[in-house]
């Protein structure tokens, strides 16, 4: 039965995973689009709201992979797993933290 746990939260883990490149993946070429057009003159968007819209797509992302890690360590984890899951929730959820915090910021004064 913990095979197949481990199994089934392994397959899901991978696919939040794949979908989080995704999002950034479209993040990366919508802001590159974006910004190319802003270069032309062509484009009404400005610089700050090219920022925003990048860095509310990796802080998505952020938290998916979060979640994916944390559905890694969910069956039978072992004290090297949850240290590592702890490294890593803390090091992701501060990016994400000043990350939404300098979009509000940003927010702010658009």
């Amino acid at each position: 039965m913990e095979e197949i746990a481990k199994y089934i939260t392994t397959t899901i883990s991978q696919a939040v995973e794949i979908l989080a490149a995704i999002i950034i993946g479209g993040a990366v070429i919508r802001t590159l689009y974006n910004y190319f057009s802003l270069l032309r003159s062509s484009s009404r968007i400005t610089n700050e709201q090219i920022r925003v819209n990048f860095g509310s797509s990796v802080a998505v992302s952020l938290e998916l992979l979060l979640g994916a890690d944390v559905l890694v360590t969910a069956v039978a984890p072992g004290w090297s797993d949850i240290g590592k899951l702890a490294a890593i929730a803390g090091i992701r959820t501060l990016l994400n933290y000043f990350l939404e915090r300098e979009l509000k910021q940003m927010h702010s004064k658009a």
